[in-house]
């Protein structure tokens, strides 16, 4: 079809951006012209993962007595083995690892089979996540990976274009965008590739939106005194690391309450969905004081100290009735909890939590590897 390279070409360069700016490894340098990208050298495993939220296509042949729009909870995850010959069989886990693959002088065991299982359910979540915004569902998608040559890492490798996944504009299976849309031509004419050019080319138009989000977010930090500059900058930049911007405040529920009150009505009335996170040692006045007066959500983060510091934390932990104030000591887990408020909006602050806990888990899979590999 003339055209589908440019149009593959886009729609896997904004899929693979948007997933690595979310922080999932992928064989992804730069988008290079307008049929190319350029991309680390990589060794491919040889297999197709599948994941799927509702039950169609193959699913349904293999498995008869499934019902067409049976949802999985949480995605299923299935792979494939890439035979042109024998129409790429599916494989289990144990055929798998059996088979000793190695690439790039990495064998594919069980610890990297469960990384390849546990990314393939990450990234479609992260894609069915960024594609709601667009009222467009995604119903399932096929991925590979490979072992970068250089670092010896499992990297999301190869293309995710249109002809990766199954695509249904506001649910409905008539509407669909994808591949699928060719193969259901009873007949191949001019005029039905046309038509499934038009369905690409609507794809290719509305992935570029995916790697921006029209709801806004901010976090904004009160501290009681510069003196717990140092404490509120590792907020500033947590949050930074979740795309979320952060201004830095000075003031103090104490000693000026109405100026407190002046600032917070500020930030309530620009309209920009705010999350104020007080700092405040000794007696935390700023936290309460904020919750009690505001709809917005307030979190405490109290410069904790070794001499009073067990003293100090009840002001932050025993309120009155009627406050909703939370408490997290961690300046990393303030800010954290502030993304998972706004990641329930945010497509693109959600997909940076959820490759956050994707890679927290392939850390300690590796980490564990590398302690069995040390007692043997």
């Amino acid at each position: 079809m003339e055209g589908k390279a440019a149009i593959s070409n886009k729609i896997t360069s904004c899929i693979f951006q948007l997933l690595q700016d979310a922080g999932i490894k992928t064989a992804f340098t730069k988008k290079c012209g307008e049929t190319a990208f350029i991309a680390p050298q990589c060794e491919m495993i040889p297999i197709e993962w599948v994941c799927r939220r509702i039950a169609t296509g193959s699913f349904l042949k293999r498995n008869p007595g499934v019902k067409e729009g049976y949802k999985f909870y949480p995605p299923k995850v299935e792979m494939f083995f890439k035979d042109d010959a024998n129409n790429d069989p599916q494989w289990s886990e144990e055929q798998l690892i059996a088979a000793k693959f190695c690439f790039a002088g990495l064998v594919i065991g069980q610890t990297e089979v469960d990384i390849m299982s546990h990314a393939t359910q990450a990234i479609f979540e992260i894609l069915e996540k960024s594609w709601l915004p667009q009222n467009c569902t995604l119903v399932d998608m096929k991925i590979e990976f490979g072992v970068d040559v250089t670092t010896k890492e499992i990297v999301l490798a190869d293309v995710i274009d249109n002809d990766s996944w199954r695509l249904w504009p506001s649910g409905d299976r008539s509407q669909q965008k994808d591949k699928q849309s060719y193969r259901d031509l009873k007949e191949v004419t001019p005029e039905g590739l046309q038509m499934v050019k038009k369905n690409f080319e609507w794809v290719a138009d509305r992935v570029e939106l995916l790697l921006k989000s029209d709801s806004q977010c901010r976090v904004v930090v009160l501290m009681g005194s510069t003196s717990d500059l140092g404490h509120c900058e590792k907020i500033k930049k947590a949050c930074g690391n979740f795309g979320i911007p952060c201004e830095l405040r000075v003031t103090s529920a104490h000693k000026g309450p109405d100026e407190t009150l002046r600032i917070k009505a500020e930030y309530e009335g620009d309209g920009i969905p705010t999350v104020f996170v007080a700092v405040a040692g000794r007696s935390n006045g700023l936290g309460p004081v904020m919750s009690g007066n505001t709809a917005y959500p307030v979190i405490s983060c109290p410069p904790i100290t070794p001499d009073w510091g067990a003293q100090d934390v009840w002001s932050s932990l025993r309120l009155p009735s009627g406050l909703g104030c939370s408490t997290i000591l961690s300046p990393e887990g303030s800010a954290q909890f502030a993304a998972q408020i706004f990641g329930l909006y945010n497509h693109l602050v959600w997909a940076k939590l959820r490759a956050s806990i994707l890679n927290t888990w392939i850390s300690l899979k590796q980490a564990d590897k590398k302690i069995r590999e040390c007692n043997l």
